[in-house]
């Protein structure tokens, strides 16, 4: 496994990721853990920078785990892992990375005098909020590092967990600017279970949602990802749309699956082995890259928009829940400085 020496991919390579001897390997045989192995490691930066050239509104994130049991086919940032001579399938699903020493290093690096105080995001890589939270506990002493400084930042998460946190957010929001968003792409169960099975269902966490903005913290829905042919119909957005707005979110947000490498294959392999008819309308509908063209994109957005006017919710609009989405089209990366490696 490669470990010691793991640059941060910028041009200069400027140092490892984890230090040598630093990686403590463990497993717990408990039901909610069983089957998944959990590498330890003390890394030596909390802060990842987002690429120059990125689309994305925020220039930093804290990632405190790599890989997620949350399981999802879809994941782009299933290729990760290959960086660190993990599998980018059952691998990154079961091996998780978890970042033990990340709310000590970003309380220093947050006191640090070079640093600005720029909005911190959080959820963009894998989620925070993954089962591995519920034994590890890093996200309290982030949030805490981050209301103590009053540094602005956001989550965006699939993980009911984040209710765990609710008092440590609402302090925050008092001292700072905060967004929280959901991720709830569908809410069709017979589709959620296989393509999501990690992941607490589409009513808990909007269930969620709800909570989190009856104690006074807005709360968005990223509806991510919208599949096409399995997720799309127009009476599944209606019933989607339908559901988030009943959740009381303050915007509803529509972002189409996008198939990268590392994820496309893990993907297609279970298109083929679930849905065999559609691996040819695939192919021709993602023939043109990562993302599906450019005319769908539109007509989802233009459905999720009309529906969510109908149901007395409006778009995400430019704000703190905005803040934790990943752009719909593709940025070309250029290094400067370290950077994160799964960002556009």
């Amino acid at each position: 496994m490669r470990w010691d020496n793991l640059t941060d991919g910028t041009e200069e390579g400027t140092g490892a990721l984890f230090g040598a001897g630093s990686v403590v390997t463990r497993t717990f045989d408990t039901p909610e853990f069983r089957g998944i192995t959990f590498h330890e490691v003390r890394a030596r930066s909390a802060l990842n920078r987002v690429p120059g050239a990125s689309r994305m509104p925020f220039e930093w994130t804290v990632n405190p785990y790599r890989g997620c049991s949350h399981a999802c086919v879809y994941c782009f940032a299933r290729k990760t892992h290959g960086y660190l001579d993990l599998d980018t399938g059952i691998g990154f699903d079961s091996q998780i990375v978890v970042k033990t020493n990340a709310p000590e290093l970003l309380r220093k690096e947050l006191g640090a005098s070079r640093w600005s105080g720029a909005h911190i995001a959080m959820g963009t890589n894998v989620d925070c909020y993954q089962r591995a939270e519920g034994r590890y506990r890093l996200m309290p002493g982030i949030i805490e590092a981050l209301r103590d400084r009053a540094n602005p930042f956001s989550i965006l998460t699939k993980g009911t967990l984040i209710l765990r946190d609710l008092p440590l957010l609402r302090q925050a929001a008092e001292v700072t600017d905060i967004g929280v968003s959901v991720s709830v792409g569908f809410t069709d169960t017979a589709l959620w279970r296989t393509v999501e099975p990690g992941t607490p269902s589409p009513a808990s966490r909007l269930n969620a949602v709800r909570t989190l903005t009856d104690a006074g913290i807005e709360c968005g829905v990223l509806m991510a990802p919208v599949i096409p042919f399995l997720g799309d119909a127009p009476e599944q957005l209606r019933a989607t749309v339908r559901a988030v707005a009943e959740s009381g979110a303050t915007s509803v947000t529509p972002l189409v699956l996008h198939l990268r490498p590392g994820a496309r294959e893990w993907f297609t392999a279970w298109l083929g082995s679930h849905h065999p008819h559609l691996v040819k309308r695939y192919e021709r509908m993602y023939a043109g890259g990562s993302y599906a063209p450019t005319w769908y994109q539109r007509q989802i957005t233009r459905q999720v928009h009309e529906l969510a006017a109908e149901f007395g919710i409006g778009p995400s609009r430019r704000g703190a829940s905005r803040r934790a989405l990943v752009p719909e089209r593709p940025a070309v990366a250029a290094p400067a400085g370290p950077t994160q490696l799964t960002l556009p």
